[in-house]
């Protein structure tokens, strides 16, 4: 384990390199980054910000529903990120991504990847929102004095 990042690098590294199907995380976030690296002629890889899966059968439904032209995955490979989103940019992970979805598909591949890098920026940074706001299933440690 990289005392840095919480997570072996290496490791995470392999899952990316050899997942079809690809499941992130994160400890800050409810969603979750879903990488679909399988591709046909004219069908590129699909990368984007999906709601937490009930469980594993729910998750490969909605794969199916997100890619009806391709079957089931054979399998689903995942990791935890237990950091912040800048620093899976940081550390070279969303880096490793994005080159293989540019691998694949090109200039699409990386506009996927910045694309859905936005989205998860905008999660995280609305998440944080909400925490410091108290809202929803947060609680602060302060109330608020009313006057």
């Amino acid at each position: 384990m990289n005392d840095d990042y919480g997570v072996d690098l290496d490791e995470v590294y392999k899952v990316i390199d050899a997942a079809d199907v690809l499941v992130v995380r994160f400890q800050i976030i409810q969603q979750r980054l879903l990488v679909d690296f399988r591709t046909k002629p004219g069908i590129g890889p699909f990368a984007a910000v999906v709601p937490r899966a009930e469980s594993v059968e729910d998750r490969f439904r909605s794969i199916k529903r997100m890619r009806p032209d391709f079957g089931f995955p054979e399998k689903v490979m995942s990791f935890a990120w237990p950091r912040s989103v800048g620093v899976m940019v940081s550390s070279g992970v969303w880096q490793r991504v994005t080159d293989r979805l540019a691998t694949l598909a090109g200039a699409e591949g990386e506009a996927v990847a910045a694309e859905v890098l936005r989205d998860m920026e905008a999660e995280e940074k609305s998440e944080v929102a909400s925490a410091i706001r108290g809202a929803e299933t947060y609680q602060t440690l302060w109330e608020r004095q009313r006057a």
